[in-house]
């Protein structure tokens, strides 16, 4: 989904402004490009060795929530949870940054020979791509999960909605799953139940991000909600367009959140199961509660400003959370 709209010692966060400060000036000398692709996405060298700082300060702008649950993964797998994350950032901003799809697929593409390159040894020379073959180095890191969240993110580049609800929750499970399955890794988590709840987790973040982007989606004429939903409750695309409010509209909002809700409470059911050296990995939950909680306070209408405000007490809840070592 959108960009635009936007989960021991070893848990407690460490200092944000040693992780946003970014080496060097943001301009100097382009870094090395590697085809069209790379020289469309105009990024820019950090110094030395700051891939990671180039990594953290890309999160803190465009997935401020995922650089917050990166800060509280233990050391040792906190970099390289900024690199994962990086990477989603620069697969899920294609979308909203081209004005045609094969500009895109380029996009894509270059992607896509990126990962091949990495587990060849051989990054392209582009900071996210050096941070990502890193992390891949030092955790094992599977590459098809790598694979599946670029093809589900290529074919997502049509702008239509979801035909229905399993469609929007197999595209969560091909991307944001497939997050958290390698964010697992990192964590040396290989674990059944882990991997049940996960697979939850991520279908509840992709329906929330569905929601949370619906507004900035309607603005620009567009809507991605699930048609069969909307068709039950006789409601249109256009009636999100016009930003309505009617109950039938709401009622669409409500199916959805509720489904992302059950997925939440599946995830918990596995919670005693489920490896304590896994939790780190799901504390996007609490974002999450907080989105489902929110927009039941509102009645359900996806357009009310109160849902598209950051949560100043969310560092407060994440580390609450990780305190308490539950999810």
């Amino acid at each position: 989904m959108a960009a635009a709209a936007m989960a021991a010692g070893g848990l407690r966060p460490a200092p944000c402004h040693r992780l946003v400060r970014v080496a060097g000036a943001r301009g100097g000398q382009p870094w090395l490009r590697e085809g069209r692709a790379a020289v469309a996405a105009g990024w820019s060298r950090p110094e030395p060795g700051g891939e990671v700082q180039y990594c953290a300060e890309l999160l803190r702008k465009r997935d401020y929530e995922g650089f917050l649950c990166s800060l509280l993964l233990p050391a040792e797998s906190r970099t390289s949870a900024f690199a994962l994350r990086a990477f989603n950032v620069e697969l899920a901003q294609i979308k909203d940054s081209i004005t045609q799809k094969t500009t895109g697929l380029m996009r894509m593409q270059f992607w896509r020979k990126a990962v091949e390159d990495i587990y060849c040894d051989n990054p392209p020379h582009q900071p996210v791509a050096v941070a990502l073959w890193r992390a891949v180095k030092r955790h094992n890191l599977t590459k098809m999960w790598f694979t599946k969240i670029i093809d589900e993110r290529e074919k997502n580049l049509d702008d239509r909605a979801y035909s229905n609800i399993q469609e929007l929750e197999t595209y969560a499970e091909n991307t944001q799953s497939a997050l958290l399955y390698l964010t697992l890794e990192m964590l040396g988590v290989r674990d059944i139940h882990a991997d049940h709840a996960a697979s939850h987790i991520g279908k509840a973040q992709g329906i929330v991000t569905c929601l949370r982007a619906t507004p900035y989606h309607s603005a620009r004429q567009k809507v991605f909600l699930p048609m069969d939903i909307c068709m039950l409750h006789g409601v249109s695309q256009e009636d999100f367009i016009r930003g309505k409010q009617e109950k039938n509209v709401r009622d669409v909002i409500y199916d959805i959140a509720s489904q992302a809700h059950i997925h939440l409470e599946h995830a918990r059911s596995f919670r005693k199961k489920v490896p304590v050296k896994a939790y780190p990995a799901f504390y996007c939950t609490v974002a999450l509660d907080a989105y489902l909680y929110n927009i039941r306070k509102v009645d359900f209408n996806i357009f009310h400003p109160s849902l598209q405000k950051r949560s100043t007490l969310l560092p407060l809840y994440l580390y609450i959370r990780s305190w308490k070592k539950t999810y």
